[in-house]
């Protein structure tokens, strides 16, 4: 909550808790008991309510999605970017950006929704063809999956690498620019498809805390606990490409919340992913917003990619956490 205010009263312009509140409060269509504050109404309603609620999702979700990566691989240093979803995504948002001629026949009510639809195409493509390479036998291979998703991720960066070449200056800048990741331009047209998604996510990991937790011990042993381990698979992998496909195409690359925050939390609250779960979608959250405070803030009226910012955050934490299990 404390994150969530901070991301709404402060930026170029920073409003009061009070005006804050009642502009919150004229939102819902009541009138503000202190009086008119139209000012801070069209700022916290029009550019930093759309802003701090993709800003809660995509946190939400990265996080959730690393929890259950690191739960299907058994390794609390797992990515969700380890399955290919996120190159996929880039590789769908390049195609978007440098073939946008390409797409200039769509109807201008489809245009705005061209880069996000590729980039979710892109990341759900990607992560079904590693799943699919990974099958053998009616079985599915964490290991094979893995090694599978490190090939495709190369494959993927390779042909970005290619469209890179061919952009020209302006093009190129918006390719290098979605890559960082950014909240900036988040609408309320771009926030509900994330918004469904995510709860979709948030309300289905938890069912499978159980499955989780036995997962931990071995396959063998998760199924001798009577857990259909193979369909615990399918729907960790698919509910991971639809959560971080989904978080890609709204707010670009945005690494280490998936990989930091989840192994932060199972060092405070433990490995129950019953309490994993819900920990690391507000530490997330939390996490995400105040970093995108931060991309606003440091460089006024200038603004960060968040990207960079999560990268500076996350990195030394993760080095600080290796030299840490060395000791």
């Amino acid at each position: 909550m404390l994150a969530f205010w901070l991301a709404l009263a402060l930026g170029p312009v920073s409003l009061p808790l009070l005006d804050t509140l009642q502009a919150l409060w004229q939102l819902t269509g009541l009138p503000a008991p202190g009086g008119e504050v139209a000012q801070a109404e069209l700022i916290v309603g029009q550019i930093r309510l759309p802003r701090a609620l993709l800003g809660l999702c995509v946190g939400a979700v990265l996080a959730l999605s690393g929890v259950a990566m690191q739960g299907l691989f058994r390794n609390p240093l797992a990515d969700p970017g380890l399955i290919g979803v996120s190159s996929g995504a880039a590789l769908g948002a390049a195609v978007a950006i440098v073939g946008g001629a390409v797409f200039g026949g769509l109807p201008s009510a489809l245009a705005p929704y061209l880069l996000s639809a590729c980039a979710f195409a892109g990341g759900l493509g990607v992560t079904a063809l590693v799943y699919r390479l990974g099958r053998r036998d009616g079985q599915t291979s964490v290991a094979t999956m893995l090694l599978a998703g490190i090939a495709l991720t190369a494959l993927a960066g390779a042909a970005i690498g290619l469209f890179t070449y061919l952009a020209d200056d302006a093009t190129l800048r918006t390719l290098t620019f979605w890559n960082l990741g950014s909240l900036n331009g988040a609408s309320y047209a771009r926030l509900w498809p994330l918004l469904l998604v995510t709860a979709a996510v948030a309300l289905w990991l938890p069912r499978r805390a159980r499955a989780l937790n036995a997962l931990l011990l071995g396959e063998s042993e998760a199924r001798h606990l009577g857990f259909a381990v193979e369909r615990l698979k399918r729907e960790l992998v698919f509910c991971t490409a639809l959560g971080v496909g989904a978080a890609v195409a709204a707010a670009g690359m945005i690494g280490f919340i998936g990989l930091v925050v989840p192994h932060l939390m199972r060092l405070l609250v433990g490995p129950d992913h019953r309490l994993l779960l819900p920990a690391s979608a507000l530490a997330g959250s939390s996490l995400l917003l105040l970093a995108d405070l931060l991309a606003r803030l440091l460089l006024a009226p200038a603004e960060l990619p968040i990207g960079i910012v999560t990268a500076l955050l996350g990195a030394p934490f993760f080095i600080y956490l290796l030299l840490r299990g060395r000791s």
